[in-house]
Order: C-alpha cells, then sequence, then structure tokens
C-alpha cells in the first residue's frame, strides 16, 4: 500500500481528495492536512511515501514545505494555478493535478506514483511451491505451480488455469484444499472462488483484478490478502 496524506487549506478539496483516495485500491489514505505546519507534523510520525500537496496555503506555501523537506516523499502538486507547474517539475513532482480535475485525471496522477513506487521497492525472488498430481478422470496429472494463472471454484470442482498453450484442468477438489497447495505469497485468495498468482496480475480496477484481459472479482472479505498482492 501507498501511504499518503492530502494537505489543502479548502475543505471541500481534502473532501475531495479524501473521496477520491479512497477509491483506489493501492491507496492508504493517514491524514488530511489544512497546512503545511500539519503536514509536517505527520510527516514526523508516520512513514509516508506520497503527499497530494496544494501550493497556495497560508504561512508556508506548498513549493516551500516541500524544498525545507531533507528526503521527501512523493508529491502530487493539486493547485488551481499553472505558472508553478516548471517549477514543480524542476523539484521532481510526480504529477501536477490543475484545479478542477476529475477523478480520470486524479487516478493517472496516482498511477504514475504507484509505478514509481514499485521501481523503489527491493525486487524480491518469487519462490513458488513445489510441484503436486491432481485427479482428472482417474488418471494423475502433475501441476506445476509456476504455470498455474488462477484457480477457481466450481461447486464440488475447482479449474486450473494455465499459462497458454496449456488447456484448463477440471478435477474434484475444494478450493480451500488447492490453497494448502498454492499457498501465499506466490499464491492469494482473493475471492470465495478465485485463488490468483501474484505474478500474473497485470491491472487492478475497483473491484476487479485483471490477469492479461481476464477479469476476476476479488472480495472485501479478502482484503489482508489484496493487501499483500499490492505489496
Amino acid at each position: 500500500m501507498i501511504r499518503c496524506i492530502a494537505v489543502d487549506d479548502e475543505p471541500l478539496i481534502r473532501e475531495l481528495l479524501e473521496d477520491n483516495i479512497r477509491q483506489i485500491p493501492y491507496l492508504e489514505l493517514v491524514a488530511t492536512c489544512s497546512n503545511a505546519t500539519e503536514a509536517l507534523a505527520v510527516l514526523q510520525t508516520e512513514n509516508i511515501d506520497l503527499i497530494f500537496l496544494d501550493i497556495q496555503m497560508p504561512r508556508l506555501n506548498g513549493i516551500s514545505f516541500l524544498q525545507s523537506l531533507p528526503h521527501p516523499p512523493m508529491v502530487i502538486f493539486v493547485t488551481a494555478y499553472e505558472q508553478y507547474a516548471i517549477e514543480g517539475y524542476n523539484l521532481q513532482i510526480v504529477d501536477y493535478l490543475l484545479k478542477p480535475f476529475s477523478f480520470e485525471r486524479f487516478l493517472k496522477a496516482c498511477n504514475r506514483a504507484q509505478e514509481l513506487f514499485k521501481m523503489r521497492q527491493p525486487v524480491l525472488p518469487t519462490i513458488f511451491p513445489p510441484s503436486f498430481f491432481v485427479n482428472v478422470e482417474y488418471t494423475l496429472v502433475k501441476i506445476n505451480p509456476e504455470e498455474v494463472l488462477y484457480v477457481e471454484a466450481l461447486k464440488d470442482y475447482i479449474k486450473i488455469h494455465f499459462r497458454q498453450p496449456a488447456k484448463p484442468v477440471l478435477t474434484r477438489m475444494t478450493l480451500k484444499a488447492m490453497e494448502e497447495k498454492l499457498y501465499p505469497p506466490a499464491f492469494l485468495r482473493i475471492h470465495r472462488s478465485f485463488l490468483v498468482a501474484a505474478a500474473a496480475v497485470t491491472a487492478i480496477k475497483r473491484d476487479m483484478v485483471c490477469i492479461g484481459e481476464t477479469e476476476i472479482p476479488y472480495s472485501d472479505f479478502y482484503k489482508q490478502q489484496m493487501e499483500l498482492l499490492l505489496k
């Protein structure tokens, strides 16, 4: 999760930012602040990855506040003034949002922050579970976890989907039993009917996980698993 704060002296803009942030699954809103002093207090006590920062604020404006930080987090400027754009990018901000902005434009800025956040994270090798066999029409079929994209529950059966061109395998088994064989962090249960390979996920929407062109629903019940996936 990307831990963020919103800093703006306008209450309506803070409410808008808070609402937008809560709609994006990889963002965690830690605090909203009405000025730079409140924001500095949060930065001194919390680990913050991203700031949505207004520029024109009383006492200390957003640019001066950013320049005062020895190790600033990622910053997205949110302002009604175009003239600070060049100075903002000279400070290596992620994006520059002009008020009023649409949710689509806000999401685009957040996606840029997410890409930068990923680039800064240490890359750890994915350790896959060992291979195993399942019964398919009285035949034992070997399952290599590295080739599994996702597993789908179908009443008393499960369907194991593989990377192309392998065909899915249908076996009489519970998803819970399969979860014991395809376990975290390589595989994550995101819905009562779906288990996905974390490395295969290509995008996350409001209530869907995408593996290529395939959209798979996720449930709030498995929120902890989704947090692992986002990390």
